[in-house]
């Protein structure tokens, strides 16, 4: 039987006496496992699984949620379908259920490529691609989005990466992401205002302990430097894994997940999700990038680990 997310593109690399390797989806374009010497940097899903939680997924060409499913465009209501029907809202872009094809691949290194076709709730056409590198320093994304259409078209890049240190409880590890702002939220997860992260749960500019942890929130006000956002998950031994983006990814979705399917029923797992915009950014229009016809934008992010 056919694995339920398509073909499977396997990845590897032996550089400075650590072996890379990854293995990456057709359907999504997803991340299904990454491993330094053996050990998981990303939860991995089984062959015959769907991805679990939007596992590894590609978010385009929007993330997170759309209020109602429902936006306003040219004088026009838009209307998405309801891909979150139990909070009636369209979640996650257009793409995560669709397979890609393989437009470019080496050992280390795989470019996948679909389109967007204009539909009710969505009237414009995309070219959209993503690469995946192995590196030295590991993992490197790089998506590119094109207006393939005839007008200009809103656009808003995310991915839902689960990050972990392969033999060490999640819920042990210190998460930090530095951001100075947290979206608050209705009990539908949709954005109503925000708040400074300053004495409340929220603020993990210090880190914290995962398992501490209950949320799925929208982050605002990212620290940038360097040339872009680092998140930091960390074990008690010191070995860290970084997720980097560039100064596109502007916002970030922490989301701690108790009923993934891969996880024992002690554990938890961690998803920290790169957004170029937050989520209901199709309405707000906060972070979404208008794409003149013909006109591309290649924003990029990376998991790279360290101490091991």
């Amino acid at each position: 039987m056919r694995a339920p997310t398509g073909d499977q593109y396997e990845l590897s690399l032996r550089a400075g006496g650590h072996d890379l390797t990854a293995t990456i989806t057709q359907v999504a374009a997803g991340i299904r496992e990454f491993r330094v010497d053996g050990v998981d940097l990303t939860e991995p899903f089984p062959l015959d699984a769907t991805p679990p939680s939007g596992c590894g997924i590609v978010l385009v060409p929007w993330p997170n949620r759309v209020k109602d499913g429902t936006w306003e465009h040219d004088g026009q209501t838009r209307r998405l379908a309801l891909t979150e029907p139990d909070r009636s809202n369209a979640i996650h872009g257009l793409l995560r259920y669709r397979p890609y094809v393989v437009v470019e691949q080496d050992a280390a290194t795989v470019t996948l490529h679909a389109d967007v076709f204009p539909e009710l709730g969505y009237p414009f056409q995309l070219a959209t691609s993503v690469r995946y590198d192995l590196t030295p320093e590991g993992l490197t994304v790089t998506h590119t989005v094109t207006n393939a259409g005839a007008s200009p078209a809103p656009v808003a890049i995310g991915a839902h990466p689960y990050l972990k240190i392969g033999g060490v409880p999640t819920g042990d590890l210190v998460v930090t992401v530095d951001a100075a702002t947290h979206l608050d939220v209705d009990d539908r997860l949709n954005v109503v205002g925000e708040s400074a992260v300053e004495g409340t749960r929220f603020d993990l500019r210090a880190g914290r302990r995962v398992a501490d942890l209950e949320l799925d929130d929208g982050f605002a006000d990212v620290a940038m430097a360097d040339g872009g956002a680092h998140h930091v998950v960390t074990a008690p031994d010191g070995r860290a894994v970084t997720l980097w983006t560039d100064e596109d990814f502007a916002y970030v979705q922490v989301f701690t997940q108790r009923s993934f399917t891969t996880q024992t029923a002690s554990d938890v797992a961690l998803a920290v999700e790169p957004m170029t915009a937050p989520a209901n950014a199709l309405n707000t229009g906060r972070g979404v990038r208008w794409l003149e016809p013909g006109a591309s934008w290649s924003p990029r992010w990376g998991i790279r680990p360290s101490g091991f």
